[in-house]
């Protein structure tokens, strides 16, 4: 199965950023949304797992919850790689989201996944496009707004079933999680 480790935030903040990006998605229908309802800030991305993986990483995984504190986190401003995603950053304790991100790739790779070695950039995706759309233009009507604050208390393991979501998106479905205790 299709697998990432993620921090998903609450309610309020998530309606504050569907708030903030309507104006831009009437302004640009074209690109590929993502829906508010699985909105979240990924940490590692695993790909494809096999099912004799799972125990172990999930193991792993909650030792590495367990090892960091709550985070107090907020959204913010806009970014694009490219021209193919559009965001919005994470602010905060990013030092705190890094190390979290740093334990959950640590955790894949002492269960044998493949871990790409990238710098870690948070942030939550908003849109995709096909890379022909100017995304300059909607960072700029983005980069004033602001989220809530908000305190990330679980690190969840989540399930992407690509074209099982509405209108063909992917669907993510979180399939384990645990308390940051620090």
């Amino acid at each position: 199965m299709r697998l990432f480790v993620a921090v998903t935030p609450p309610g309020e903040v998530v309606a504050g950023l569907r708030i903030a990006t309507a104006e831009l998605r009437a302004l640009a229908p074209e690109l590929r949304w993502t829906h508010p309802e699985q909105w979240h800030v990924t940490l590692v991305f695993l790909g494809e797992v096999g099912d004799d993986v799972i125990d172990e990483l999930t193991r792993r995984l909650n030792r590495a919850a367990a090892r960091h504190p709550p985070l107090a986190l907020a959204l913010g401003g806009g970014g694009r790689f490219g021209q193919r995603v559009l965001w919005t950053a994470v602010h905060g304790d990013r030092d705190g989201l890094r190390r979290l991100a740093d334990s959950a790739r640590a955790a894949a790779r002492r269960s044998r996944l493949p871990v790409e070695h990238r710098p870690y950039h948070p942030h939550l995706t908003v849109a995709r496009a096909d890379g022909r759309a100017d995304l300059r233009p909607l960072v700029e009507r983005l980069a004033p707004w602001q989220g809530v604050p908000w305190v990330a208390t679980r690190l969840h393991l989540v399930r992407s079933r690509l074209g099982a979501g509405p209108g063909g998106s992917a669907l993510h479905e979180p399939i384990a999680g645990w308390p940051l205790k620090g």
